[in-house]
């Protein structure tokens, strides 16, 4: 089997507390997919939920490519792949731990992903770069936004971000901060497919462990203009059912 390209941070953060243990950036695999990738038109990269080992991450990004293949895109399909398996995740009683030191590593990895990309566009300034989102995602992709914004040069830099039962909260597009970061570093939109029956979410927001996911009702407050919402019915709150909902792309 062909390897499936990715970026990786696996190992560089404590499952059970979220602690840094290493410092490095990231590190992709394999070497070569990623030389192809340099002055190609575009490509997109998936970023995992919760929950996920490097096997869970590579089978996100297989669902992924073969639902935009089946949508007519043609561009590669990457992952990047991140410490989301944190300690007691699929036990009830450590949920919220497990949410908590999840939650802190996804924001930590807003750094790795925003300095790969930061990285990749300074070889290849002329290929688009599109991220999409399951569940913790969504909090990836919004610290990637966050640290490219801080940084010269990077006003869309990255093309377009998808987001599927995101668990940032629903007043991100909307929100002094978050808002201007959002309309600045993406290029065209940000879409957000949200699910008000995702019955992960429903739980998260009713024992307040995300309160108001953005994902479960869409946002709220006047969102920037860059920012556009589908309302979607997938059977639960698992990537392969927001795969299947999904109905157009880019």
């Amino acid at each position: 089997m062909t390897p499936v390209p990715r970026i990786s941070t696996r190992g560089y953060y404590d499952l059970s507390n979220g602690n840094t243990l290493k410092n490095n950036s990231y590190y992709t695999y394999p070497k070569n997919d990623f030389k192809k990738l340099i002055n190609s038109k575009e490509f997109t990269v998936m970023i995992h939920g919760l929950r996920n080992d490097n096997a869970g991450a590579v089978a996100k990004v297989n669902l992924a490519k073969n639902r935009l293949r089946k949508l007519g895109y043609i561009y590669p399909v990457i992952g990047f792949s991140y410490d989301s398996n944190t300690t007691g995740a699929h036990l009830i009683k450590h949920a919220k731990h497990a949410l908590a030191v999840g939650q802190r590593i996804a924001k930590k990895n807003g750094r790795n992903l925003g300095k790969f990309i930061e990285d990749f566009k300074i070889t290849s300034p002329k290929t688009k770069i599109r991220l999409m989102g399951h569940s913790l995602g969504s909090q990836v992709i919004l610290s990637t936004l966050e640290y490219l914004a801080k940084k010269k040069q990077t006003v869309g830099i990255v093309e377009s971000v998808y987001f599927f039962g995101a668990s940032i909260t629903e007043d991100v597009p909307s929100s002094k901060k978050y808002g201007k970061i959002l309309q600045t570093v993406v290029n065209t939109k940000i879409v957000n497919h949200y699910a008000p029956k995702d019955e992960v979410l429903y739980w998260a927001n009713k024992e307040k462990y995300v309160k108001g996911p953005l994902g479960l009702n869409g946002a709220i407050g006047k969102p920037v203009s860059k920012y556009r919402q589908k309302l979607v019915k997938p059977k639960n709150h698992r990537f392969v059912s927001y795969s299947v909902v999904l109905n157009s792309f880019p």
